[in-house]
C-alpha cells in the first residue's frame, strides 16, 4: 500500500501543478532569504555609518563594506542549511493544489472539495516549519550526544512528524481536522511507516527540496487506500 503509493505520486512528478508548486516555494525561499540579506546589510552600513574611527588606524572608510561582505557570506552559508526548511514550509502552504492534482488524475469520480481558507494554511505551514525546525535540533543534539542513533533518531523523528502533518493534510479535505485526527490514531504505525519513507530523501541535496510534493502526493494516495479498505 505505501510502495504503491509512492511509485503513484513519482509516476506524476512532471505534473504542471506540482511544478508550479515547486517552484513557487522555491522563488518564495530565494526572495525571502534575499530580503533577509539586504536587511542586515543595510542595517550594518546604517549602524556603521561611512567612516569609522579606530585606536591606532585613525579614521578607516572600508569597516561598513568589509561587515556588509560579511554578512551576505554568512547568509549564504546559511543559506544552505535554511533552504530546505523554509522552502519546505512555503510550499506546504499550496499542497492542497498538489491534492487536487491527484485526486483529479486518479480519482476523477471523487466530488470536488473546497481547499482550506489561504490563512488555515499559512498557519499549517508554519506549524510544520517549526515543529520540523524543533525536531531537528532535538536530533542534532542527540547525534552529538549519541553518534551511531544519530540517523535511526533523525528518520524516526522525521518519519513520523511528516507522516503526522501530510496525512492530516491529505485526510483533512473530506474528512474534516477531527475526522482527519481519528484516522491518524487508527492507522499509525501505517502512516508512521510512509513518514519514514518520506524521510529518508531529506538527507540528499536538492531531492530533499521535492520531499514536500511527494510527500502529500503520497499520503493522498495513502489516505483513499485507507479510506477503501477500512472504511
Amino acid at each position: 500500500m505505501i510502495f504503491t503509493s509512492f511509485l503513484k505520486a513519482l509516476g506524476q512528478i512532471g505534473d504542471r501543478r506540482f511544478r508550479k508548486v515547486f517552484w513557487r516555494g522555491i522563488g518564495l525561499t530565494l526572495g525571502l532569504l534575499a530580503a533577509i540579506t539586504a536587511v542586515l546589510v543595510w542595517g550594518v552600513g546604517w549602524m556603521v555609518g561611512d567612516a569609522v574611527t579606530l585606536p591606532l588606524l585613525g579614521e578607516v572608510q572600508w569597516v561598513d563594506n568589509v561587515l556588509s561582505w560579511a554578512f551576505v557570506a554568512l547568509m549564504i552559508g546559511l543559506s544552505v542549511f535554511l533552504m530546505v526548511p523554509v522552502a519546505s514550509a512555503f510550499v506546504s502552504m499550496f499542497l492542497d493544489e498538489v491534492a487536487d492534482a491527484v485526486e483529479d488524475r486518479h480519482y476523477p469520480t471523487l466530488p470536488k472539495v473546497k481547499g482550506p481558507p489561504l490563512s488555515d494554511e499559512i498557519r499549517d505551514g508554519l506549524a510544520a516549519f517549526g515543529v520540523l525546525i524543533v525536531a531537528n535540533i532535538v536530533a542534532l543534539v542527540l547525534t552529538m550526544i549519541l553518534p551511531i542513533a544519530g540517523l535511526p533518531v533523525f528518520f524516526a523523528l522525521n518519519g513520523f512528524l511528516l507522516g503526522r502533518e501530510y496525512f492530516t493534510l491529505a485526510a483533512m479535505r473530506r474528512e474534516g481536522r477531527t475526522g482527519a485526527k481519528a484516522m491518524r490514531r487508527k492507522h499509525g504505525a501505517v502512516i508512521w511507516a510512509a513518514g519514514v519513507l518520506m524521510a529518508l530523501p531529506l538527507i540528499v541535496p536538492i531531492l530533499n527540496l521535492i520531499v514536500p510534493i511527494i510527500g502529500a502526493a503520497t499520503f493522498t494516495h495513502l489516505y483513499h487506500r485507507l479510506k477503501a479498505k477500512h472504511g
